[in-house]
């Protein structure tokens, strides 16, 4: 799997992730929703550069000029609900893509620590042959990841993989480059280096499904 973590550099992005971690501009939910949207466009445009593209012709009131355009299918796959924002980041510069959404979640046995990945809802288009995008927003353990794409399978067999997160742990990634084939690539803003106990992502931002749209029961 090919890594690309664009935390590493010296960008805006690193501003967009500082104010999701801050707890005090947490308490805007909306602006977190929106750094989070903003990190999915910045992690979408540097995606592009490594699609297939094609020349067409516009006409433009002057003339005619030749363009290179992407020209992949793609189906772009959010995990609910904390992904939404980051989905609408990566549909903002990905416009033309198919959608596909599934409901992934932890559940606790008996109050412990451990837990076990439950899908209990999946729309997708077909798969076959095409780009697939997974987007969660935060990369923990990676067992979600992988969940959700042995899920999706049935939908066919994609040509390329790629994964867009905005927090990662170093046991996340390297679960899932273990887990996912060759030619997945991953697009992350920041990788941390611990889960705790409860496998959230140290020192992470806490939990991004919550932040963004409110505590569940």
């Amino acid at each position: 799997m090919n890594v690309h973590n664009l935390g590493i550099g010296n960008s805006v992005l690193n501003q967009f992730v500082s104010e999701l971690r801050d707890i005090e501009i947490q308490k805007d939910a909306m602006r977190f929703r929106k750094n989070i949207e903003r990190i999915g466009e910045i992690l979408s445009y540097e995606l592009s550069k490594t699609l297939n593209y094609t020349t067409k012709k516009v006409t433009t009131p002057l003339g005619i000029k030749e363009v290179s355009v992407p020209d992949d299918k793609i189906v772009l796959c959010s995990i609910l609900r904390a992904g939404l924002p980051l989905h609408q980041g990566v549909l903002n510069y990905f416009d033309h893509v198919e959608n596909a959404f599934i409901s992934a979640y932890r559940k606790h046995q008996d109050d412990n620590d451990d837990f076990d990945i439950v899908v209990n809802y999946l729309a997708s288009p077909s798969i076959q042959d095409k780009i697939l995008i997974l987007v969660d927003p935060m990369l923990a353990t990676g067992n979600t990841l992988e969940v959700t794409f042995e899920a999706i399978k049935k939908y066919g067999t994609p040509k390329q993989i790629h994964i867009v997160s905005v927090i990662g742990s170093e046991q996340g990634v390297a679960y899932v480059d273990n887990a996912f084939p060759p030619n997945t690539q991953l697009w992350i803003a920041a990788v941390d280096e611990q889960l705790n106990s409860k496998s959230y992502i140290v020192p992470g931002l806490g939990d991004a499904g919550d932040l963004a749209f409110g505590s569940k029961l």
